[in-house]
């Protein structure tokens, strides 16, 4: 499907009546002015400037690592070159769980200080008191359920979630939940398919899923992971549409190459 060029500034309303008109919604990563300034022009409804900045610009194992700080930093930076997105932020480990409070402080200072249009955070009914507040405050919340990487040492693993019947009905209620409190929309991140699209079903808020299959209402990639320049990662759920990894890797060794031969700069490229 052809980008809608009429959209002049994507909004929570728009991904609502975009989910209601059937059409697909895409969410990419984005954590520097120059990628958000070609993945925005490229047309992107979403853009997320994600805790897994963490992992993908600073290399720790885990999103666990990433300061309030350092996001606002991305995000600044990801805001000065948009015209169109919707740009969400993730509240990091340690921002909003368990002190409602502290949730609100950190949603302020990331609205404030970067200038982003919502934020996300991890996890249903134990988080809720959280998500309240900040909504009553007037700042946009996306849920995110399912493989929830901030609690990555309370599961031990990255393995799908929720196949379990226990734990996909709390999934559902959460779900449920997050929708009436009043998020805008939710990530279901590496969950059944068969449970993705039920959820999908069954709220009437946007479901963006990254793992979850094709019967949600939008997909999520990280947006190093989708150009391959990340190597290591490579779930089943990954599409990779350009090997950057190997490009970039030969095009340095190319200019180390010129560097060493004298062909670079050459007479046209000197003053």
């Amino acid at each position: 499907m052809s980008v809608n060029k009429d959209i002049k500034r994507v909004t929570v309303h728009t991904l609502r009546s975009m989910k209601d008109e059937g059409e697909r919604i895409s969410m990419l990563t984005a954590y520097d002015y120059s990628m958000a300034r070609i993945l925005d022009e490229a047309g992107i409804e979403v853009l997320l400037v994600g805790d897994s900045a963490s992992n993908v610009m600073a290399g720790h194992e885990t999103t666990l690592p990433i300061t309030l700080d350092q996001m606002i930093y991305h995000a600044s930076s990801v805001i000065r070159a948009i015209n169109r997105a919707l740009v969400v932020v993730d509240l990091p480990f340690g921002t909003y769980q368990g002190n409602s409070r502290k949730a609100l402080s950190s949603a302020i200072r990331i609205m404030k200080e970067s200038g982003a249009h919502a934020v996300k955070l991890e996890g249903g009914m134990a988080v809720q008191s959280s998500i309240k507040r900040i909504l009553k405050a007037g700042v946009p919340v996306m849920g995110h359920l399912g493989l929830t990487p901030q609690s990555i040492y309370k599961f031990g693993t990255y393995v799908v979630r929720a196949k379990e019947e226990q734990e996909a009905e709390q999934l559902r209620s959460d779900a449920k939940l997050l929708e009436s409190i009043g998020c805008f929309a939710i990530v279901l991140e590496k969950i059944p398919s068969k449970l993705a699209k039920e959820v999908a079903e069954s709220v009437s808020i946007p479901i963006i899923g990254i793992g979850a299959g094709p019967d949600v209402d939008g997909q999520v990639l990280v947006t190093h992971d989708m150009l391959g320049i990340t190597k290591e990662f490579k779930p089943r759920f990954l599409r990779v549409y350009v090997n950057l990894y190997d490009q970039i890797k030969s095009a340095a060794q190319h200019y180390i190459e010129d560097v060493k031969k004298r062909d670079f700069p050459n007479k046209e490229e000197a003053y």
